[in-house]
């Protein structure tokens, strides 16, 4: 099991100012390479605090790229619905040359209303739109001269430059949350899997379908497999709470605001039940995701218990975990230590495994 951190912003631009912001996710990145973390990952999100600090994994990866020599770079996911698929290419292809061929491409469909209706996009188009876009993305970076007579983009005799460092293209990655056609999707098209953790049976089995589509289409090996969990590795159970559950609650209640269009009547036929997505949100909070071992805040034992406890019975295991450490307003500095103790003392227990 292999290890990263995730920039996913929540917090106050009045609290914590943008430049600040960006100088600290630095600090954390050169940490996480000195400290034998394998790749930094970043969002697209935009308008409001959930996200919206981080427009462009693209532009924020390549910072990165300056700021640690080894470590893998992940886009946690760009947006195809969003953006056009030859400037999309051009810029992916500019980041994997800077990175000197570091790059793993995650695509997501987008799933937060205010988004699709301040871009003027119907939320019914976002299936169709995330996949011409992102097999337009990978006909530009894979071959020369290309064209591709879609139905939202079209393009003749094309040559995207410049051309990717990694052939035919960087690995991709297809973020998803619950929608079982996409794990089956991703698995039979040969991709890795972004998951959002969730709780018992429900992950097993959409990972176990995954798994299962990859072995049907003949690939080799048993796909790849990433989850993402908020992490604060403190030194008592006190400390602790102290430090990390109201910046976990806060993290959580950006999410409930930028996603309160699912609990003002929007419904889409590519979203079947996100209408009861609030819900469920607002049954959770520190002390239920910790229980639930999806809040990975605790002592380095309490954290290796939850590891061992909520990846136990998923169908071949986790291959990659990326961690969410600055967290809302957490310090950096707590952060930093948080890093540091969990690569010291929980690490070690969980690679190779």
């Amino acid at each position: 099991m292999e290890f990263g951190i995730n920039f996913f912003p929540t917090h106050d631009p009045h609290v914590i100012e943008v430049a600040r912001y960006y100088r600290e996710c630095m600090v954390l990145v050169e940490l996480c390479e000195a400290l034998g973390y394998r790749h930094v990952r970043s969002v697209e999100h935009y308008f409001e605090p959930y996200g919206g600090h981080l427009p462009s994994p693209i532009v924020f990866l390549t910072a990165a790229a300056c700021h640690a020599a080894t470590v893998r770079l992940v886009t946690g996911a760009v947006l195809p619905v969003f953006n056009h698929p030859l400037k999309l290419a051009g810029e992916l292809a500019m980041l994997d040359g800077f990175s000197d061929g570091r790059l793993e491409v995650g695509f997501a469909r987008a799933f937060l209303p205010h988004e699709f209706e301040r871009f003027g996009i119907p939320l019914d188009e976002s299936r169709a739109r995330f996949e011409e876009g992102m097999a337009q993305v990978a006909l530009l970076l894979s071959d020369e001269n290309v064209s591709s007579e879609g139905r939202f983009h079209r393009f003749r005799n094309v040559t995207s430059l410049p051309r990717p460092t990694q052939r035919p293209h960087p690995p991709f990655w297809i973020a998803a949350f619950s929608t079982k056609e996409s794990f089956e999707a991703a698995g039979r098209n040969g991709h890795g899997i972004m998951a959002i953790p969730s709780a018992g049976p429900v992950m097993r089995e959409l990972i176990g379908t995954y798994r299962e589509a990859w072995r049907s289409a003949g690939h080799p090996g048993q796909g790849r497999v990433m989850l993402t969990h908020n992490l604060y590795c403190g030194e008592a159970e006190s400390e602790v709470v102290e430090t990390a559950k109201l910046p976990f609650n806060c993290h959580l209640q950006a999410l409930i605001a930028a996603a309160r269009g699912w609990g003002e009547g929007v419904t889409s036929k590519d979203y079947p039940g996100y209408e009861r997505m609030l819900e469920g949100l607002r049954r959770n909070d520190f002390d239920a995701m910790r229980a639930k071992g999806l809040a990975w805040c605790g002592t380095p034992a309490q954290i290796g218990d939850m590891i061992a406890t909520a990846y136990r019975d998923i169908p071949g295991g986790v291959d990659s975990v990326s961690l969410q450490v600055n967290f809302h307003d957490l310090p950096v500095e707590k952060a930093a230590a948080s890093m540091r103790r969990f690569a010291e003392q929980v690490m070690p227990l969980f690679r190779g495994n």
